[in-house]
This record gives structure tokens, sequence and C-alpha cells, in this order.
């Protein structure tokens, strides 16, 4: 959530910040003034009123004290006055607060200065590449590896549950464990973070603490009439496990990974990125997240970046990062990288982790702060990204390592966990 003071102090830079994005977010910006207007005016009414009903009923006490109950009687429907008209002050002031609370939620956080302009995805510059492509004759997709190797079974899923799941089996499961394993002994035991293990559940408030409510809302599975949701990622109960918190300026950055499923209602339109398990309804993946000092936060974005980038490096799997244009960038975040790893069997890259800097967006809605040197309470920056979404780095593994005889060389870090140098 935006700072009110910055939209009132410099409305029409926000607004230009919000409209590189494109749409019309930026048409709430002075809607949110007025109802900031009208609230700060009932309560400056209600203040005055508030000192005149004080002032009368020491009035009232010295009069009752001196036996002039009569005149006393008629302050009295003077104080009566004032406290109807203050519940009326109360009532507007309320309301008020409420629609421009529900406005300020609705507007995206605002993109960095250094982020590319950009109105689509067709704007995001490439920053750079690592490896090289794998050279793959006739290379097969993941789905027909699958199958053929009896890793995954999606006839098991649609029974089960219908499309956008996936039935891992076997040397599938295996697999899918050991890359677990692997990952997160990578960021706790190489890159420092401290694994977490959270409730897959998540109140509304929480949902609401890192941006997914309330746009987002009917991308969720939601449970209690709304309540709980099942969570869309681990970013959002890592992240709100400081929530309501005033951290010591020394205790940043603040460095975490946890492995969730995740659970997203939305899995792509017909014919698009949605075949075998590049989009699903359920997955799982390992999350990153950093809470940083606002001084420092672009500089553990890089950071945060690299460590996903790791995963992928120590593999051995080629792969490319891009920055998101102001147009493509998600709506919390004020800056965004994505990894894209190649996969041959689609003849494309498949984004396997989004790497962004929040600012002070999602604290400011947890009331995640610290306190610095001075003694002053400041909003945290927070991070976070992938490392990395399982069903895509399966999917690139898969059909990097694949052999003309149909096998799958199982990458050398890898082997310790999976307990063997190739899936046949």
């Amino acid at each position: 959530m935006l700072d009110i003071k910055l939209l009132r102090e410099k409305p029409d830079f926000v607004k230009d910040r919000v409209r590189t994005r494109g749409g019309d977010p930026h048409t709430l910006v002075d809607k949110v003034l007025a109802y900031d207007e009208t609230r700060r005016k009932a309560e400056t009414e209600k203040q005055v009123l508030q000192s005149e009903r004080k002032t009368l009923s020491k009035q009232i006490g010295a009069l009752m004290g001196q036996g002039k109950a009569d005149e006393a009687e008629a302050i009295k429907e003077d104080v009566r006055i004032i406290g109807d008209k203050i519940t009326v002050l109360d009532e507007q002031s309320n309301e008020a607060e409420e629609h421009q609370m529900a406005l300020l939620l609705s507007i995206p956080n605002l993109p960095h200065e250094a982020c590319p302009i950009g109105a689509d995805e067709d704007a995001n510059p490439v920053i750079r590449e690592w490896g090289d492509k794998r050279e793959v004759t006739d290379p097969k997709d993941h789905v027909e590896l699958a199958e053929g190797l009896g890793l995954i079974s999606f006839d098991d899923a649609v029974r089960i549950a219908g499309s956008g799941f996936a039935v891992y089996r076997g040397k599938g499961a295996k697999l899918q464990r050991a890359l677990i394993q692997y990952l997160l002994d990578l960021q706790t035991e190489t890159n420092g973070y401290e694994e977490v293990n959270v409730p897959h559940l998540i109140n509304r408030e929480c949902m609401f603490g890192t941006g997914q409510l309330p746009k987002f809302e009917d991308d969720m599975y939601g449970l209690n009439e709304g309540q709980t949701f099942l969570a869309p990622t681990a970013e959002v109960p890592v992240t709100n496990l400081y929530r309501d918190t005033i951290l010591a300026e020394d205790q940043l950055p603040i460095k975490m990974t946890a492995h969730t499923p995740c659970f997203r209602r939305e899995a792509g339109s017909a014919g698009r990125d949605n075949k075998g398990i590049i989009r699903m309804h359920q997955f799982d993946k390992i999350e990153l997240v950093q809470l940083a000092h606002p001084d420092k936060s672009m500089e553990v974005l890089e950071e945060l970046t690299g460590h996903a980038e790791s995963v992928l490096q120590t593999l051995g799997l080629h792969y490319r990062v891009i920055e998101l244009c102001t147009g493509d960038v998600g709506f919390s975040a004020c800056k965004t990288y994505d990894i894209e790893v190649w996969a041959p069997g689609q003849g494309k890259y498949l984004e396997v982790s989004s790497c962004s800097n929040f600012g002070d967006y999602q604290a400011r809605r947890m009331k995640l702060r610290y306190k610095d040197a001075e003694g002053k309470n400041n909003f945290c920056h927070t991070l976070n990204g992938s490392g990395t979404a399982l069903p895509r780095l399966m999917v690139a593994l898969l059909e990097q390592y694949q052999n003309p005889d149909g096998t799958i060389t199982v990458p050398a870090p890898l082997r310790p966990y999976f307990g063997g140098e190739s899936i046949a």
C-alpha cells in the first residue's frame, strides 16, 4: 500500500508513475484524496466539538457545585446536541476512511525509476544469459518423456482432481522429492537462508498483507466464506511471519526459505502454456524471502536473484534473465527480474522464478517495521523470489538432459539425493 502522505504531497508524481503501468489505476489517486479530505475535515470538526463539550462539562460541574441545577440542565442539553453532532461526524469519518482504504488498496505499487518503460512483456529486455543450449536432436517434450518412463500420470490426476493437476509416480515422485531436498540444502547451507515450515492455510488478513487481496481473490482457493485461503505461494505465510513486528535495525536482513505446495485457480487459457506440468492448479515451490533495510534493498534484489540463479547454474541448465517493464511488473512489486529456463522440447524459454523488490508496499500493509539508531520506527523493504518452482524446473531438467535412447541423465549435484546417475 502506498503512503497516503506521498499521495497528498506529490499526487502528480504518483499518477505519472502509476500511469506507466497502463490501465487506469492512476484515476484512483484523486478519489483517495477526496475521501481523505472529507475524513480529515470531519476529524477536525469533531476535535473542535470535543473541546467545546469538555469546556461545557466543566461548567456543568461548577454549576452543580454551586447548587445551580437549572442552569446546569440547560447546558446539559447543549452537550447532548454536541454529542449528536460528534456521532454524525464519526459516521462520516469512518465511512470516508473505509472508502479511502478500499481505493488505496487498489492502487498498485509505483514502478522503480530504474524500471524500463513499456506496455507489456514484449518490452522486457534480456539482462543476461547463462550457459549454452544443449544440443538435443529431435527433442521430445516432457510429457512424452515422463509418460514413457512412468514418471507422471495425468490420467490419474484427472480422476482424482480434474485437469491442472499431476500424479508423480515411482522415479518421478523420487525426482520431485530429491529436487525439493537439494534446493532447500542449497539455499540454507550455501546461500545462508533459514528454513521455515509454515501452514498451508492462510487467513484473510495475511493475504491482504502481501497484496493478494483484494485484487486477485478470484484466482485463489478460498475457504470459510473467504476468511481462509490455500496458500497461493509461500511468499504469503513466510513474509507474514513478521507482520505487526518492530525489528531491531541490526536484525536486517532476515533471510528465509520454505517449501510449500501452491494452489491457484487460474491455470492459463486453453492451449497457452498449459501442456503437461507447465501451468498447474497445484504445484510445489521453494520460496526465498528477505526483509531488508530500505537503503540496501536494491542490492538485496540482485543478491536474491543470484541465489535463484544458483539453482540452474549448479544443475547446469541454460537460462536467461529478463527485467520486467513497467507494464508487466506485478501489482505489489516495484522492480522484478524473471528467470527463464530453456526447454528444448517446447522450443522456448519458461519462467521458473520471479524475483521482486516490493519496497515498503507490503510492509506498510503488514505494519512490519524496524527501529533505527535514533529510535524512529521505519518500514522494512520486503523481497521474494522462487528458488525455484518445481514443475518447470523438472520440465527443463527432463528436456535438457534427455538422451537419444529415451533415458534422462541426472545432473551430478542431484545424484546423491536421487540415488542414481540416470532415469531409465
